[in-house]
């Protein structure tokens, strides 16, 4: 079993010129969480995901550490306040493009991936990522998320069992 049997074939894109707004509004009304970013030539350029837009609207500066220490204590505790702000002003940045938010030379993998292969991928920590996009020859021809490959892993399981 390999990626090409676990993959799914039928991939959402958009482009990296596509506004942020717009990706926004897409990733609403589909059951996944990101979509991989194609340019003019069909090549991979990007993934972006909900997590890449949420950092995108995070109030970074509305959060006071305090390091609180009581001599002769050396140690010091350090406790953070949520300062009350406005609301996020997502129309700042919903004309940005998504190629400002996306992560860049996304991580690929061939359609004649093993499942051993894929979990070094899927499965890394300190990559951590939940899909990755699945090439043929520098061409988009599916996606596997983390859910894609635990369901291949099952049926490989399932294959083994029943021989």
């Amino acid at each position: 079993m390999n990626a090409s049997d676990v993959m799914t074939t039928d991939v959402e894109t958009v482009s990296p010129d596509d506004e942020v707004g717009e990706v926004l509004a897409r990733l609403a009304d589909v059951d996944y969480s990101g979509f991989p970013v194609v340019d003019e030539d069909d090549r991979v350029v990007g993934v972006v995901t909900e997590g890449d837009l949420v950092d995108l609207f995070e109030v970074e500066d509305r959060v006071l550490w305090i390091p609180i220490g009581i001599p002769p204590i050396v140690d010091t505790l350090t406790y953070a306040f949520d300062l009350p702000g406005d609301d996020v002003d997502i129309a700042a940045h919903a004309d940005d493009p998504i190629s400002s938010v996306m992560t860049a030379d996304p991580v690929t993998v061939d359609a004649d991936a093993t499942l051993d292969e894929l979990l070094d991928v899927l499965a890394n920590p300190e990559r951590d990522i939940n899909r990755v996009p699945v090439l043929d020859n520098e061409e988009l021809v599916g996606i596997i998320t983390r859910q894609d490959l635990l369901r291949g892993l099952k049926r490989e399981r399932g294959a083994a069992g029943a021989a």
